[in-house]
């Protein structure tokens, strides 16, 4: 049998496919696999690539077969499926990843740590308890419309909501109030356990380092700091400031041809390709992106006092001729790459001011002169 240089992983819950390729791209392993047989076959085998799709899972599996002297990749399912021929099965998924594996142009995605990944969780717990929190008062405001009680929109309007059951001269039926206040509690409940996650954010930006660097640049605070120094990949992997900002998926996507550039919407679909993929193609990084989309919606809200949108400057200029969110996201781009590092005239001028890439602290255009 030929040397095996890469080896395609599907993975799965108990069975496993693996397709071996020879220098020449040839197949010259095909084998299915139970969970227990998984480690013990690649210890048998020769250091060489092993290729798995980015889903869940595949970071542990990644971690455990590069301890045996693999080296183990993960490409995104998108740039996988291309490569599939005619019919969907586990086979030919396999085949698929050790040929996509295989081409010299592919980008891979890093494999996470174990504190990587940990320290990633306590933002994706916050988001899905965000949406059941979202999802409360909807229904709390649904309701209560039902019986002619209306009240504003908003997370912070759900105080009003919870004052018109607790009135007594509401005038809600006696049958529905039982239900209302579960719907109060969970709401009670999630609120605090948002409250704590946001304390233990906060925590952690103070301890980080280039948490703490990050938060020197107006408009990051504690929770967009900690979300950067913790689900961005290392900086070194962006070759400049732009590559960052198209990362989380703050540019449109392209569906060029011909010459013809047709930009479409912001990209939304999850960002596990580098990037160093083609701008608006498969990127964002979903719970970064929305968090700078956020904070810089606030700066638009606040427009008439903040420093940053006072006449004659970028973002003035830009709300005078463009929509409103497309100024919010090219706000939140512009954001990003400040955060990577800053505009090439500050870099002339403060070369520590790279916050992430450098290592240095954010000095204003004003300050700097």
């Amino acid at each position: 049998m030929s040397e095996i240089i890469t080896v395609g992983l599907d993975l799965a819950k108990n069975v496993f496919h693996v397709h071996g390729a020879d220098r020449a791209g040839q197949p010259v392993l095909r084998k299915k696999l139970r969970r227990d047989q998984v480690l013990a076959f690649f210890s048998g085998l020769q250091p060489c690539v092993v290729a798995m799709e980015a889903c869940g899972g595949a970071h542990f599996r990644g971690r455990e077969i590069g301890k045996l002297g693999h080296d183990a990749r993960l490409i995104p399912p998108a740039f996988v499926k291309p490569f599939v021929k005619r019919q969907k099965n586990d086979a030919a998924d396999t085949e698929a990843i050790c040929e996509a594996a295989l081409r010299p142009t592919m980008h891979f995605v890093p494999v996470k740590s174990e504190e990587t990944q940990g320290a990633a969780m306590v933002f994706r717990v916050r988001d899905l308890l965000i949406w059941q929190r979202t999802q409360a008062i909807n229904a709390l405001r649904g309701h209560l419309s039902g019986f002619g009680q209306v009240a504003p929109q908003g997370a912070a309007n759900a105080s009003k909501l919870i004052a018109i059951v607790e009135a007594p001269e509401s005038g809600l039926p006696a049958d529905a109030i039982p239900a209302l206040k579960v719907l109060i509690a969970a709401l009670t409940q999630l609120e605090a356990e948002i409250v704590k996650l946001d304390a233990e954010i906060a925590r952690r930006a103070k301890e980080n380092d280039v948490a703490r660097r990050l938060m020197t640049v107006p408009g990051i605070g504690p929770l967009i700091a900690a979300a950067i120094a913790t689900l961005a990949p290392p900086p070194e992997t962006f070759r400049k400031a732009r590559d960052f900002a198209a990362w989380p998926g703050l540019t449109p996507r392209q569906h060029s041809t011909g010459g013809k550039q047709r930009l479409g919407a912001t990209t939304t679909l999850p960002g596990h390709c580098m990037p160093q993929c083609p701008a608006g193609q498969w990127m964002g990084e979903r719970s970064l992106r929305r968090l700078l989309i956020i904070d810089a919606n606030s700066v638009i809200i606040k427009r008439h006092v903040h420093a940053a949108a006072r006449p004659g400057t970028w973002l003035a200029g830009r709300l005078s001729r463009k929509p409103p969110m497309l100024v919010r996201v090219a706000l939140a781009n512009k954001m990003a790459r400040i955060v990577w590092a800053p505009s090439r005239d500050i870099a002339a001028q403060c070369p520590a001011g790279q916050r992430m890439a450098r290592g240095g602290v954010y000095q204003s255009p004003a300050a700097v002169a």
